[in-house]
């Protein structure tokens, strides 16, 4: 059914209750390709073992290249792209084949639902020694929520027609932030209007693992500021300004996400005050990096 492309680095455990989640929780069976960065830690004596699709590199990718990677073995008509520190929950697959099947098109961006790091709050533990799979599988089904507008990156689907005209992630966000608007941005330049969130398709979300893991550590794990000044050269604005004018989509304010809810395709921007002094403050932004700090 979908080609579900999961990244990892050295987090063999998540990555297992990932899988196990997916193989035990999804309705319809799914073709798994990881793409395992170093992988020092028993991750591909697992994935043989276990007769998983992987591809490997021996030095960290990053999220872009990753992706892409492990994307180019997919044999469906759909990548799914995911965190290995997720939790597949009931109903998932089925909520983004019900949603598939309504459009005429492929022109569509669907995402889904994170529950505890995300959209919806419902702790069931902070990391694999206090997990508890059995309160989320029985309270799932109570999470009252809304298909919302925009999109909260990952869990994602794409066409893979659409994944391969716009030339999947773009590697120059290494080592990933900035790579989902990025995506975004290339989608809404083809057409696609349909960026829609779906409810009833829902993960729990530890919620950076690797980052945390390594915080301390000399390993680049992510970027921060860096993914956005890129975008900004790249397309004129800054992520902010694409997410609430464009996409007009979820915000992250303590520790949580907030989303409106989903009312249709998009429309271009509405070019009001607002919009221009907005798009005024990301010009001087981007006078600033090109001819001042260089």
């Amino acid at each position: 059914m979908f080609s579900i492309i999961i990244p990892t680095l050295n987090n063999l455990d998540y990555l297992k209750l990932c899988i196990k989640s997916i193989k035990k929780n999804s309705y319809y069976n799914h073709e798994i390709i990881v793409h395992a960065n170093i992988a020092e830690d028993g991750t591909l004596d697992y994935l043989r073992e276990n007769k998983i699709k992987y591809t490997h590199t021996s030095y960290n990718s990053g999220i872009p290249e990753g992706v892409n990677t492990a994307a180019s073995k997919a044999t469906t008509k759909y990548i799914v792209y995911g965190h290995d520190d997720f939790y597949f929950l009931p109903g998932w697959d089925t909520a983004f084949f019900k949603e598939i099947k309504s459009f005429s098109n492929n022109l569509y961006y669907l995402s889904g639902t994170m529950v505890q790091n995300g959209q919806v709050v419902l702790d069931c533990g902070d990391k694999l020694e206090n997990f508890n799979e059995e309160k989320i599988l029985n309270e799932h089904k109570n999470i009252k929520y809304y298909d919302f507008q925009g999109s909260t990156w990952a869990p994602h689907l794409i066409h893979k027609e659409i994944w391969d005209k716009i030339g999947g992630f773009s590697e120059e966000y290494f080592p990933g932030t900035g790579s989902d608007p990025d995506l975004n941005m290339k989608l809404w330049n083809i057409g696609v209007r349909i960026f829609k969130g779906l409810q009833d398709c829902k993960v729990y979300h530890f919620g950076s693992i690797v980052t945390r893991k390594f915080k301390d550590k000399n390993m680049k794990t992510e970027s921060g500021s860096k993914g956005d000044k890129i975008f900004l050269k790249k397309w004129g604005f800054k992520i902010k300004f694409f997410t609430k004018f464009y996409l007009r989509g979820c915000i992250s304010k303590n520790g949580r996400i907030y989303c409106n809810k989903f009312d249709g395709p998009l429309q271009s921007p509405k070019k009001n005050i607002n919009y221009f002094y907005n798009l005024f403050l990301s010009k001087i932004a981007l006078f600033y990096y090109k001819f001042i700090l260089k």
